[in-house]
């Protein structure tokens, strides 16, 4: 056959356990459902770091992080690295981004020929953003890691929403031009990128009054219960003492699902233009997200740790008569997979100095052989948090914090709710220790602060650069007037 269009879905911190292909009873995800149905669903898929920055760099390069030296959300991966848009674009595919990719630093394209719609963050370092204000009646703290993004939430429409509508219509206005036939015949390989279901979480009024009346209220662990490490993730988030009220849980929850359905609602818009301009026959269709969102489990919100809800990804994939319908893998992989499954599929040259291994063949329903059976997730350093890393082999995960933490390991096989740390266990001391020593083998957790502490005193001139000169970037997608319509609950 002729070499297949690819159009990616890529959403912002959707957990795995909130799609009802992966079994949530609850939320609402028939067009994702849909997709899995005809294509494959990943039962084991990773995100290269449980960050968005890191973990979307990740993505696009197939390496991982501390290869592209990209561990936070400031650091800028560098020109000189190679992604998959350049391998596609050199094997004879027009690349084209619609939408979100969280790039920092006057690059915002990384390989990518079109950008037929920007995205808010896409400025210089320090410049203004566009239009209207991102946050008008919330603070944008309720977008980040604090306890006030769980305390104020509710009903409402924020331009986290007005984006994604606006991505999405210039997703349809991108494949209608690709189904006309307009410029020139070569295949396409897009990115479609969203903003949510990332908090505020604040969801449209219908959505969040189904979900308040529904939602169940996860119980929250007491730090005697829970590994040091993920003691200290709650503790600097403001999340261990006091408690959260059952009701602010409830409420940021209800938001939550509400965000997660709004989000697949936007998906399915852009697959009934596939279908309706006959392009769905010949175009690989992947849904992903960035990492997860921990949603109250474990008594941890957002990302940045290492549960399944965080460093897990939804990954399913569509290509009639060549990927299995209703087929379901539980192959370890990882975002940085999908720039190797690329090249493969467009038979092109390889990408150098990959960390990804191609999932093509497993794709296809063949067996592989030649995959490692194991991935990794790597999280920078934070004003609280030491650099850290996590390894998953097999049916074990194990992960490190560069502190006084011991380590955490869980068998997601006996235990795959992650209630039991047995890292203390001497009849799994070897074990620990093997995985240990292949956790460090290219993670050196000094280097990672070392660069980190440079690159921010390199940012801090180029901010103060793009603050008093105040240049514009074309990828710009400025904010919409009177997006923000909340109310608290």
């Amino acid at each position: 056959m002729n070499r297949p269009n690819v159009l990616i879905l890529i959403s912002d911190q959707h957990s795995r356990h909130h799609l009802g292909c992966y079994g949530d009873p609850l939320v609402r995800t028939p067009h994702i459902d849909r997709l899995a149905a005809e294509g494959m669903r990943l039962d084991a898929a990773y995100c290269a770091a449980p960050l968005c920055v890191p973990s979307r760099m990740s993505f696009m390069t197939s390496r991982r992080p501390s290869a592209n030296r990209v561990w936070t959300n400031h650091n800028v991966l560098s020109c000189a690295i190679p992604t998959w848009a350049h391998a596609m674009g050199a094997a004879g595919y027009e690349t084209a981004l619609v939408g979100r990719m969280h790039f920092v630093g006057a690059d915002q394209r990384h390989g990518f020929e079109r950008r037929p719609v920007g995205e808010y963050s896409a400025t210089h370092p320090g410049a203004a953003r566009q239009g209207g204000e991102q946050f008008q009646q919330i603070p944008a703290s309720t977008s980040g890691q604090t306890r006030v993004a769980v305390e104020i939430a509710g009903r409402g429409r924020t331009s986290y929403q007005a984006f994604d509508d606006i991505i999405t219509d210039g997703a349809l206005e991108y494949l209608d031009e690709k189904a006309s036939g307009r410029g020139d015949n070569r295949p396409f390989a897009a990115v479609v990128g969203y903003v949510l279901p990332h908090c505020p979480f604040v969801a449209p009024d219908d959505l969040f009054d189904y979900y308040y009346d529904r939602v169940d209220v996860p119980v929250q662990p007491t730090a005697a219960e829970q590994p040091a490490a993920v003691v200290n993730f709650r503790r600097h988030r403001g999340l261990l003492e006091p408690p959260l009220p059952d009701e602010r849980v409830r409420v940021a929850r209800a938001a939550y699902f509400g965000l997660c359905e709004y989000l697949d609602r936007q998906v399915g818009r852009v697959l009934a233009k596939l279908d309706g301009t006959g392009l769905a026959q010949d175009t690989l269709v992947i849904y992903v997200s960035d990492h997860g969102e921990m949603a109250g489990e474990h008594g941890c919100w957002w990302k940045s740790n290492y549960y399944e809800g965080s460093v897990g990804v939804p990954m399913v994939a569509r290509l009639p008569g060549v990927i299995p319908a209703g087929s379901e893998s539980a192959e370890i992989c990882n975002l940085m997979d999908l720039g190797p499954t690329l090249v493969d599929l467009a038979g092109a040259s390889p990408m150098p100095q990959t960390d990804g291994e191609s999932l093509w063949p497993l794709l296809q329903g063949e067996t592989d052989d030649r995959r490692r059976g194991e991935t990794f997730s790597e999280h920078g350093p934070t004003a609280n948090d030491a650099p850290s890393r996590m390894i998953r082999r097999g049916r074990w995960k194990l992960y490190k914090y560069a502190d006084d933490t011991p380590p955490v390991l869980f068998d997601l096989e006996s235990d795959p709710e992650e209630l039991h740390d047995r890292a203390g266990e001497t009849e799994l001391a070897d074990l620990r220790q093997q995985l240990l020593r292949a956790l460090y083998q290219g993670w050196d957790p000094d280097f990672v602060r070392r660069d980190c502490a440079a690159q921010a005193g390199d940012m801090r001139l180029l901010t103060a650069w793009g603050s008093t000169v105040q240049p514009l970037h074309a990828d710009t997608l400025p904010v919409p007037e009177g997006a923000e319509q909340v109310e608290r609950r």
